[in-house]
């Protein structure tokens, strides 16, 4: 690899200020915050609001924002992001440190579609497929998606009155029980299901972010029973929050975790 271009490197300093910090901008604070020379730091400003990746407050004398140029390198970022592509990749990743399946998927309606999935390398393992859509209060992935939606809105997808299909004997069928579990998965930050969409499967979830730090899907890791335990259960949510946190860096998103 070839070497860092210091003035390039600095440039990329003054830009990324703007991501956790105040919104607003002036060079004396610039050279404070970065530790650069006056000068450097002055030139560095003059070249940035000259290429519209900053822009002058006329309100504010000396004071800059991000600028027209960093939105549409932004939005060019945006429109080329791909969640099924991304999550394939990361559950790719996930899969491999697991060894178990792994899955993303999406909320549509009161279900839930699989939009990708990366099998268990175990000779006993999950069968699914990419596609697939399941009752969303029968899986992890659904729980942990109707308990990141507003208020309003998850009591209009799973009213009081809801006739809630089961997939097996552990399926929860009562609106006000399922709704108890999700101010509990909201609380915790994962979902958890055992045999609730299949008899001999139990799954763990985490939620996945996009720039606007709305929940947009969720990740998840699918055990046979018959390598399920608490211990694994605690593993396999530390690995489902880590795999959610990097697709959620990968759409955007600067929460941490």
């Amino acid at each position: 690899m070839g070497r860092l271009v210091p003035a390039v490197t600095r440039a990329l300093d003054v830009l990324e200020l703007f991501l956790d910090g105040p919104d607003t901008w002036s060079a004396p604070e610039i050279t404070r915050r970065l530790g650069l020379p006056r000068t450097t730091a002055h030139e560095l400003v003059t070249t940035l609001v000259a290429r519209n990746y900053l822009t002058p407050l006329p309100a504010q004398p000396g004071r800059y924002r991000l600028g027209v140029r960093a939105y549409q390198l932004g939005s060019r970022y945006a429109e080329q992001l791909d969640l099924a592509a991304e999550g394939q990749d990361v559950a790719r990743r996930v899969a491999a440190d697991c060894e178990e399946t792994v899955h993303v998927a999406l909320l549509e309606g009161a279900d839930v579609i699989y939009v990708a999935k990366v099998d268990s390398t175990q000779a006993v393992r999950m069968v699914s497929a990419a596609g697939r859509r399941l009752p969303a209060h029968c899986t992890a992935v659904g729980k942990m998606l109707l308990a990141c939606l507003p208020d309003g809105v998850r009591q209009e997808r799973i009213p009081a009155d809801a006739e809630l299909t089961a997939l097996t004997a552990q399926s929860v069928t009562d609106p006000a029980a399922l709704h108890r579990e999700l101010a509990a998965i909201r609380e915790r930050g994962t979902a958890v299901e055992e045999r609730e969409s299949n008899p001999d499967v139990a799954c763990v979830a985490a939620p996945v972010r996009d720039a606007q730090d709305t929940v947009v899907a969720a990740l998840s890791i699918s055990v046979p029973m018959v390598r399920w335990s608490e211990e694994r259960r605690a593993e396999l949510s530390g690995l489902a929050l880590s795999g959610a946190a990097e697709l959620s860096r990968r759409l955007g998103s600067r929460r941490q975790r």
